[in-house]
């Protein structure tokens, strides 16, 4: 199983998603590839964002070596599920898919909600945090 997590900039909520998926799987002692990427190319080789590494690590969550990488046409080729965390990512998303093997890999994270981003508001790292480890626990449950 390989899966992909894509937000904006790669710093933020994709990271945390990566994370807490990356955490659960080598928990469980599965052999999936989890990864993350931003639409947005402008953080590419940066760490995630100092309020995303610091919530996870108070989860007991390390994410402080993972770098930003901007997504790429091959990215749907590679991953069988491309989990995006809101509804303006996705159009991106969907816009670059070639073939209907392509779309079909290609969600919203919540299905039919969205991560908010919590960027702009130090508050909301902590319920992103949560919202995502839910999220993270309800799919290995569906897929393992």
């Amino acid at each position: 199983m390989k899966i992909l997590m894509v937000c904006l900039g790669n710093i933020c909520r994709s990271p945390l998603a990566h994370g807490v998926m990356q955490a659960l799987v080598e928990t469980e002692g599965l052999d999936w590839v989890i990864d993350s990427a931003g639409t947005g190319g402008w953080h590419a080789g940066e760490a995630p964002d100092r309020r995303a590494i610091a919530v996870a690590r108070r989860f007991g969550v390390d994410i402080s070596r993972q770098r930003a990488q901007q997504l790429h046409p091959r990215h749907l080729d590679d991953y069988d599920h491309v989990l995006v965390m809101d509804r303006a990512n996705l159009r991106h998303v969907l816009a670059m898919a070639q073939t209907p093997e392509q779309r079909a890999r290609i969600r919203l994270f919540l299905d039919d909600q969205e991560v908010p981003d919590p960027y702009y508001d130090d508050g909301l790292f902590e319920p992103v945090y949560r919202l995502v480890e839910t999220r993270c626990n309800a799919l290995l449950e569906q897929w393992k």
